[in-house]
């Protein structure tokens, strides 16, 4: 066996290698799920390296404990390799092919978007509503865009992220040769996603961030920034079928549900992705690839400024700044909806794949022993 990765190697070659040196040691085979999930392998061909790699949550946990990780000759870095070869899996899958590249220039893919999308917005309020400062009477975003502009825009783009990773999540547990699901592998799963269990590090107290100590920041970090975005979802959701089913027009007032759930959801993606910014700029770099800082720092910059846009547009609705501020609020959630499937959004989605892979497979008789677990 190599002691150390050739120049040449691609990700998926140097994690099998760390990945054949973890299986002969074991220390951290109570880690988290991807190491029980090695030691039902002795090799490791491609399809299970990027499915190994995105049931790593980059706890950081294994390589402060382990022997062999740099400056030892065996150099192994499991959290670093595997956060490569994720990026790989989601160019290798992503819909349709040619926009993978995305993922190598995602930093100036995001700038573009939002540039883009925000001069578009700019253009069209313009237009429609002769200026960029002085809120209309009603205090109604429709007096600017009207809302079948605004689902004739978004809707299309949404439905295509929707689509695209789809199909790159399809394939890849094509790939992974999934499996059917049942309800008890499927419930595991979604609670394991939904807890971000682990994220709890080896031993249930958090990450490693800038040092060898624990911290479970970066899971309560996750936990605002997934549940606000699921809550300003929510709010979308509830006034399109206040709309829709009920006739009931916006703008509504500040006790309504959707302005409930959209000042909660808001609230908590500006304070998650605040943080998850900070942690990342000053994290451990032997957990992180120095190439992926921009695709990194520009999601969560990306969902800050979505957060808090949609927060002083709502506390401005009645002022002259409301236009300006609807411009830039509705141009960041284009740009978020643009770059969807392109980008880091793309590993809450293979994650929750690879974790009902592992919850599937741990229920079938391993290959190398009789029986499964329980």
């Amino acid at each position: 066996m190599s002691s150390a990765a050739a120049p040449d190697e691609s990700p998926e070659a140097e994690a099998a290698r760390q990945l054949g040196i973890c299986n002969a040691c074991r220390y951290c085979e109570g880690y988290c799920a991807v190491f029980p999930a090695m030691t039902r392998r002795l090799e490791f061909a491609p399809a299970d390296v990027h499915y190994l790699a995105n049931l790593c949550h980059n706890c950081g946990a294994c390589l402060h404990a382990c022997q062999y990780a740099p400056p030892h000759a065996f150099a192994v870095n499991v959290p670093q390799t595997m956060a490569r070869v994720r990026r790989d899996t989601w160019a290798r899958f992503a819909w349709p092919r040619a926009l993978a590249a995305a993922y190598a220039h995602n930093g100036a893919v995001l700038g573009i978007a939002l540039a883009a999308a925000l001069a578009g917005f700019l253009a069209l309020a313009a237009g429609r509503h002769g200026a960029l400062w002085g809120a209309p009477a009603t205090g109604s975003f429709y007096a600017v865009f009207p809302h079948g502009l605004m689902v004739a825009l978004f809707g299309p783009v949404f439905g295509f992220a929707l689509l695209a990773l789809g199909v790159g999540v399809v394939r890849f547990w094509q790939e992974a040769a999934g499996g059917p699901v049942r309800a008890a592998a499927a419930g595991e799963a979604a609670g394991h996603a939904l807890a971000l269990t682990y994220l709890g590090g080896g031993h249930g107290e958090g990450c490693h961030e800038t040092d060898e100590g624990w911290s479970l920041w970066r899971r309560r970090l996750h936990h605002l920034a997934f549940y606000g975005f699921a809550l300003c979802f929510a709010a979308t959701s509830v006034a399109t079928v206040y709309h829709y089913g009920f006739g009931w027009v916006a703008p509504y007032g500040w006790t309504s549900l959707p302005k409930v759930l959209g000042t909660a959801g808001g609230v908590a993606l500006v304070a998650g992705s605040a943080g998850l910014w900070w942690l990342r700029v000053r994290r451990h770099p032997g957990h992180a690839v120095a190439e992926h800082r921009s695709m990194d720092l520009g999601f969560v910059a990306l969902l800050l400024l979505t957060g808090a846009s949609g927060l002083l547009l709502a506390l401005a609705r009645t002022t002259a700044a409301m236009p300006l501020l609807l411009c830039l609020h509705l141009g960041s959630v284009m740009a978020f909806f643009l770059t969807m499937p392109y980008g880091k959004f793309a590993h809450g989605v293979y994650r929750a794949a690879a974790l009902l892979k592992w919850a599937v497979e741990r229920r079938q008789p391993s290959r190398l022993r009789l029986g499964g677990d329980a």
